[in-house]
């Protein structure tokens, strides 16, 4: 007899957690609950998640910048049965699949058609990370160099080569020592990048052109001027589209706002449409042939899943989504409303410091307000934990709101929103009129809020699960 799936979901949803607690990742659950995150959602569509009761969730977060076509999306799914049901044959290995080529060639004319045609040989992997170690590798093969510079506060990737170009200390604790070679600079200082750069020996800079922990980008033309200083000194540019591209930054890359010709980039996330893994290293030709330089190296660096059929056909059907629905222009003109209603609200309340957008790629980071209230609970947060106060807007606006957000960064007061780039204003208006009311609810002190944040340290010092308690532990 078949796997009945849908009998299994309907008999069992609700264990969610306490099977993730006991066979999965404990210490996560344990967050998760403590936090008031543990909800069990039952369907998605769109911009929504769903629970039992019919509840509707504002999804902003969309799986870490995955749903760019919404959830669910009907193209992806019909893209899906289609390859199903015509019984193809799948990762053969020694053939070269029909759609892995299509999905190759559609990526190659959406970067011409942005202006990118010097972009035009396609390795297809399956993750973010992935195409980033092999971005890192392409460029020592073209360059016979050894040496990677990345920016200060980057995020890349949890694999070796990915993580070690990754200049985040929470992220890279207890899991060194990292690939040797690899240094940090900062954005915006062409001096130290022109001093590591004049070693000669430096294969490539790799950006990502939104930072995705923080949201931080350069508001001036660092970019083009790092990308001289690479060309004078034979470096290549790698961008880290792996986020910020398939339109999230309201152009369809990120390197686009700044007139940028990379040599390199990655993608990943939106162009799986949230189903299958789907990645891509994007190249000049003539670096991809130093990889693949010899007949007996036509398979030096590869990946089993890479060019599968689920996941091309994914990629085939987000890029048409993309282009039928003109989700980039969505996004760039729904990303200039939510930073207007923003800065509006940022006059109304002093506690937000900045607002960064780059179409609906956003990030809030908020500072000690002046209110002798709101001053009392800053600096008590502040002191139990430097990390804690975003987490009382996300919750907040989780629990009230029912609007799914995400804290930045680790020990940042920041707060990122990635929706799906399909929304429009009732939804633009949904998050800031939430976000304005939990705000609000700050001004009294002691109140629900703060209280929350003295639960949630609580919680913290309790510690995470250990290996040896009971496996209902935290529940």
């Amino acid at each position: 007899m078949p796997v009945d799936l849908k009998a299994i979901v309907r008999e069992r949803l609700g264990e969610n957690y306490d099977l993730h607690d006991r066979y999965i990742n404990r210490t996560l659950v344990k967050v998760q609950r403590t936090i008031g995150f543990d909800k069990i959602y039952c369907r998605a569509k769109g911009a929504y998640l769903y629970d039992k009761d019919g509840n509707d969730y504002l999804d902003f977060l969309s799986g870490f910048g995955v749903y760019n076509i919404g959830r669910n999306h009907p193209a992806a799914q019909q893209a899906i049965r289609d390859v199903l049901d015509l019984d193809l044959p799948n990762m053969v290995q020694m053939d070269c699949a029909l759609l892995a080529g299509i999905l190759a060639e559609k990526i190659v004319a959406r970067l011409a058609a942005q202006g990118a045609s010097h972009l035009n040989a396609v390795f297809l992997c399956n993750s973010g990370t992935e195409s980033v170690e092999g971005a890192l590798k392409f460029a020592r093969a073209a360059t016979k160099r050894t040496r990677i510079l990345s920016l200060k506060n980057s995020y890349h990737g949890l694999s070796y080569g990915a993580l070690s170009a990754t200049a985040n200390a929470f992220f890279q604790e207890g899991f060194g020592p990292f690939l040797p070679g690899v240094s940090h600079v900062t954005m915006g200082d062409l001096q130290e990048l022109e001093f590591e750069l004049k070693k000669g020996d430096v294969a490539a800079l790799i950006v990502e052109p939104v930072q995705g922990k923080g949201v931080y980008f350069p508001k001036d033309d660092y970019y083009p001027r790092a990308q001289a200083l690479c060309r004078q000194y034979g470096t290549l540019l790698i961008c880290d589209e792996v986020q910020t591209g398939v339109g999230r930054t309201g152009k369809w890359f990120g390197f686009e706002h700044w007139g940028l010709e990379p040599d390199i980039i990655t993608m990943a996330k939106a162009l799986s449409a949230g189903y299958v893994p789907c990645a891509a290293v994007v190249a000049r030709r003539s670096i991809y042939q130093s990889v693949f330089s010899r007949l007996d190296r036509c398979i030096v660096h590869s990946t089993t899943f890479g060019r599968n059929n689920l996941a091309a056909a994914c990629g085939i059907a987000t890029l048409a989504v993309m282009e039928e629905e003109n989700l980039v222009e969505n996004a760039a003109k729904m990303g200039a409303l939510m930073e207007a209603k923003l800065l509006e609200l940022q006059q109304k309340h002093d506690i937000i410091a900045e607002v960064r957008i780059k179409g609906l790629m956003g990030a809030v980071e908020f500072s000690e307000p002046s209110s002798m209230m709101g001053k009392m609970g800053w600096k008590a947060v502040h002191s139990m934990d430097k990390g804690l106060f975003p987490q009382l807007i996300v919750t907040p606006l989780l629990q009230r709101h029912r609007i799914l957000a995400q804290v930045a960064a680790h020990n940042c007061d920041v707060i990122k929103f990635l929706p799906s780039l399909i929304i429009g204003e009732a939804e633009v208006n949904r998050f800031v009129s939430a976000l304005d009311d939990v705000i609000q609810s700050l001004g009294k002190f002691p109140g629900p809020v703060w209280d929350l944040g003295q639960n949630f340290f609580k919680a913290m010092k309790s510690g995470a699960p250990t290996a040896d308690e009971p496996a209902d532990a935290g529940a």
